[in-house]
């Protein structure tokens, strides 16, 4: 792991990475400058993110061009609905010595694109749940190490949910990030289609390494916060939760869940990202406020009402910022 003279020079070393990577993704990727600036910060605070936007809006193609701007070995599985456990983690194969030997699965990557995850069966999607959070894949009662750093970034297309199977909220809780990707502007839709047709093709420089990547996640969790700020983020969380002390008017009328301590502990540690990467060395309020629907819009369960009413979480966690 790289060794920084101090925090501060770490952090400033972040911060220049981060202006970086986002010069050299902007070859490839026009606009999605939010998008992009999310999924950053979930990788360097070793997150996963989900990734929600129709078809074409280039998410596999954001995927893969961090993954080779970072330096990092890619994988993409499409998630269908026969897709085995097994396709996923890996297999014991009979060698040509007559003894059983692993065969490792797709997990086995630095950034894994889980594609459309929400289309294969629940005891799949299990497989992963265990990858993501344990960094580990059993296979035959044997566990098998992941490489790091890991990441999973998955995909989900919002429109069409015939033949579906829904990510529970157990699973949903272990993406850092929940990422809305958006139609471009038409300025940026003119961009994309010049650069698009033609035969120009763009080459992409490493700009960050494995190395760098491991000792940035641990700068971020040395990075100090003040109590008045860890106090707003856990209350912010405390919030959603209806028919407690701090829920709301707002939250008691349209939310059946709210969400659990792992929201806090994301939005700290996310905050820490947000401020490092804009060059400051301690978050404040306003770096929390910035990856707060990131964090909360998939952990809290809106009800009938809101439904019926277009209520999204977005709105629920305006109100109560």
């Amino acid at each position: 792991m790289i060794e920084y003279k101090s925090d501060v020079e770490a952090v400033d070393a972040l911060a220049q990475s981060y202006q970086d990577l986002k010069t050299e993704i902007g070859k490839v990727i026009v606009g999605q400058d939010k998008v992009v600036q999310a999924v950053i910060i979930s990788l360097f605070s070793n997150g996963h993110s989900l990734l929600v936007g129709v078809p074409g809006l280039a998410k596999t193609l954001l995927v893969s061009t961090i993954a080779q701007v970072l330096e990092l070995d890619f994988k993409r599985i499409q998630f269908t609905p026969d897709l085995m456990p097994s396709d996923i983690t890996g297999s014991e194969i009979l060698g040509e010595d007559r003894s059983f030997k692993f065969n490792p699965g797709p997990l086995f990557a630095n950034i894994v694109l889980a594609d459309e995850i929400n289309r294969t069966p629940p005891k799949t999607q299990a497989a992963l749940l265990e990858a993501m959070q344990e960094k580990v894949v059993t296979v035959s009662g044997q566990r098998h190490f992941l490489p790091k750093p890991f990441f999973v970034l998955a995909t989900q297309n919002p429109i069409e949910q015939e033949g579906t199977y829904p990510l529970p909220e157990a699973q949903l809780d272990r993406f850092m990030f929940n990422i809305p990707l958006d139609y471009p502007s038409y300025e940026e839709e003119i961009s994309v289609v010049k650069s698009t047709t033609s035969n120009v093709e763009t080459q992409l420089s490493h700009i960050v390494t494995v190395k760098q990547i491991l000792a940035y996640q641990e700068v971020i969790r040395k990075i100090p916060i003040t109590d008045n700020v860890l106090e707003y983020a856990v209350s912010l969380v405390a919030k959603t939760r209806p028919n407690t002390a701090k829920a709301s008017e707002k939250v008691n009328e349209y939310i059946s869940w709210g969400a659990g301590p792992r929201a806090s502990q994301y939005l700290v540690l996310g905050a820490k990202c947000h401020a490092a990467i804009h060059g400051k060395y301690a978050p404040d309020i306003e770096d929390v406020k910035a990856v707060s629907k990131y964090v909360l819009r998939h952990r809290i369960v809106r009800n009938f009402k809101a439904e019926a009413e277009g209520i999204n979480e977005d709105q629920v966690i305006e109100a109560i910022m």
